[in-house]
């Protein structure tokens, strides 16, 4: 019987790794796999060192898996070469890389070709959403949306900050008096 090392992954926290991990555990049934499950929650793909991957890929290399599943190649990486890479891992390790969406086999070369086809999809995506994200913030600015974390400082402290500051006091000296990092102050006082 097989050890299958079963990995889900969910990009935000309102997401459920559970229609992914149900998925799997069924595959694994049908086939008599013992099962390890492993799972990044509210993690970005685009990420190559995350908790649950890097805890899957120790069991790999401590030879304790010989098949690793996932519902889709984009839930293992959105990164072609850090897909390709973890690919390449599991096959010099003769560990089999299941894909339920691709049902793709990477024993064969036209299977390998189809994993790097579908990594640059999964790329591609990616890089799609940074662009959208990107483009919606530029949009916002032009607006005069103010973006990123909500300010520290209220107004009042603002003024004090700038009277603090206009009387010869430190930047550190105001920070510390506020309460608030210097960088806060700066920004406040910035704006």
């Amino acid at each position: 019987m097989a050890r299958a090392a079963l990995y889900c992954r969910v990009s935000t926290p309102e997401q459920s790794i559970d229609p992914q991990l149900d998925a799997l555990r069924a595959w694994a049934a049908t086939r008599g796999h013992e099962v390890e499950v492993f799972t990044d929650e509210g993690v970005s793909g685009s990420r190559a060192s995350r908790p649950g991957l890097d805890a899957l890929l120790a069991t790999v290399r401590a030879g304790k898996v010989q098949v690793v599943a996932c519902a889709a190649l984009d839930r293992l990486g959105r990164d072609l070469q850090h897909l390709l890479a973890v690919a390449g891992e599991l096959r010099e390790r003769n560990v089999e890389l299941v894909s339920l969406r691709e049902g793709i086999d990477l024993h064969s070369p036209m299977g390998r070709a189809m994993l790097a086809m579908l990594g640059l999809v999964a790329q591609l995506e990616k890089d799609w959403i940074t662009d959208r994200v990107n483009a919606g913030i530029a949009a916002a600015k032009k607006r005069g949306v103010r973006c990123g974390r909500p300010p520290r400082l209220d107004g009042e402290a603002v003024k004090r900050a700038r009277r603090m500051r206009e009387s010869g006091q430190s930047l550190r000296h105001v920070a510390r008096v506020l309460g608030v990092s210097r960088a806060a102050v700066a920004t406040a006082l910035a704006t």
